[in-house]
C-alpha cells in the first residue's frame, strides 16, 4: 500500500540495524540501505529525547550533499532514559550488568528519535515508551548476557528477547518502539510526503 504512494520516490535507511530493516520490510517498502560510519557522541548539555534527535541527526549529516530529488533518507537513534541520565549500548559485560541491574524493579523510558531528510528539508519525530521490569535476579542478569550478548543494545537489552519475555511487566507506549523503531510514525510521516 505504502510502496504504491511512494513510487515516485527512493526510500534510503541509513542503518545496519536487523530489526530496523526488518520493520522496513514489513511495511512492504521497496528501500535501499545506505551506510557510513558515524561517532556517534552528542552535547552533555542534553537530556531526554535531545540526545537521540541529535543523534538521528547527526547520523544524517553525511549523506546530505548526496542525497538527489525525490530521495528520502531516514536515520533513527534509540536511547534508555532512566534515573535522568541516558543508556546507551554497554562496553562490556560488566556495563552490561550494571544497567540491567539499574533498570531492575523499576520503570525506565526507551525514546526513538527518526530523522527524515530529503534535499531540500529534515524533520525528526521522537516517541517514548515506559517499560517497567520485575526484580531481576543476578543469575538471571548473567545468564541473559551470556546466552543473548546484547552489546549493540540501547540499555543492554531487547525486549523481545528472553529478559524481556521473563522481566517486563508493564508497558505502556509501543512495543515496536522499544525495539528500535516506532513503525506508527514512519508510516504515518511517509504517507503525508506523497500528499
Amino acid at each position: 500500500m505504502l510502496n504504491e504512494k511512494l513510487k515516485d520516490h527512493h526510500i534510503i535507511l541509513a542503518s545496519g540495524s536487523p530489526r530496523r530493516q526488518s520493520f522496513f520490510k514489513d511495511l512492504g517498502l521497496d528501500f535501499e540501505i545506505r551506510l557510513k560510519p558515524v561517532i556517534e557522541e552528542y552535547p552533555l548539555r542534553l537530556r531526554h529525547f535531545e540526545i537521540s534527535d541529535y543523534l538521528a541527526q547527526l547520523k544524517a549529516l553525511p549523506f546530505k550533499d548526496d542525497l538527489k530529488d525525490k530521495e528520502v533518507l531516514i536515520t533513527s537513534d534509540t536511547i534508555v532514559w532512566h534515573n535522568n541520565k541516558a543508556l546507551g549500548k554497554p562496553i562490556d559485560e560488566n556495563d552490561a550488568f550494571d544497567m540491567l541491574k539499574s533498570i531492575s524493579n523499576a520503570t525506565h523510558e526507551v525514546i526513538t528519535s527518526v530523522c527524515f531528510t530529503t534535499k531540500t528539508t529534515q524533520k525528526t519525530l521522537s516517541d517514548v515508551t515506559k517499560v517497567t521490569f520485575k526484580n531481576l535476579t543476578d543469575d538471571e542478569i548473567n545468564y541473559y548476557i551470556k546466552t543473548c550478548k546484547p552489546f549493540d543494545k540501547a540499555g543492554a537489552y531487547g525486549i523481545q528477547e528472553w529478559i524481556g519475555q521473563i522481566g517486563v511487566t508493564k508497558i505502556e507506549g509501543s512495543y515496536f518502539n522499544v525495539m528500535g523503531l516506532p513503525v506508527h510514525l514512519v508510516y504515518k510521516v511517509l504517507s503525508e510526503i506523497t500528499k
